[in-house]
């Protein structure tokens, strides 16, 4: 397979950053090192710094999760809104122990960092959040959840992920993500609308 664009390079290489730096410790000489790429190039690529390097980055990591949701739902074993949230869960657990408990979601470093003074970043969370949401609440809605409580519970879902991450890496321990599929688990599922899923 080729190697990336320099350009694709810099924007993934900031979302990794930011996931164990956070924006502050994010320097655009890390960002040109750790994508391997010519230092000239940040300047080519990015004429408005890091500010347009970092809301690409967040904006690529919103990409990213969305497409996590959408593979992970076409692959489910157990296809319900218990069984999609648990498997959304599951990619973090793998990730958090793989990584050591090292990096956490960019998109929550992002807005811990500078939602109080960065207002184009701060909106670039913001759609990255809902680009997020949308093909959960599409799954739920395929998995029979009417389509406004299936939004609803698309922001549950993640709000509740996300805090069960930033647990797990303060706990070094996956536990957090356990306890919320469980408790959550039977929530979900009985959002179903059996009749609405019967005539699907």
């Amino acid at each position: 397979m080729a190697e990336r664009p320099a350009r694709e390079r810099m924007v993934f290489s900031a979302a990794q950053l930011l996931r164990t730096h956070g924006v502050g410790g994010t320097g655009m000489r890390d960002v040109v090192a750790h994508a391997g790429a010519p230092r000239g190039s940040l300047q080519h690529y990015f004429p408005r710094g890091k500010d347009q390097l970092l809301a690409e980055a967040v904006d690529w990591a919103g990409g990213y999760a969305a497409r996590r949701v959408r593979r992970g739902f076409e692959s489910l074993d157990e296809p319900t809104p218990g069984g999609l949230f648990a498997a959304m869960a599951a990619q973090w657990r793998d990730e958090l122990i793989e990584r050591d408990y090292d990096g956490g979601c960019p998109l929550v470093a992002t807005v811990a960092d500078a939602a109080a003074v960065n207002e184009p970043l701060r909106e670039a969370v913001s759609s990255a959040f809902t680009g997020w949401q949308r093909p959960v609440a599409e799954a739920l809605s395929q998995l029979g959840v009417p389509p406004d409580r299936a939004a609803s519970l698309a922001v549950l879902m993640i709000s509740t992920l996300e805090g069960a991450v930033v647990l797990a890496r303060a706990h070094q321990d996956v536990g957090p993500l356990d306890v919320v599929v469980e408790e959550l688990r039977p929530l979900l599922d009985g959002a179903v609308d059996k009749r609405r899923r019967r005539s699907a």
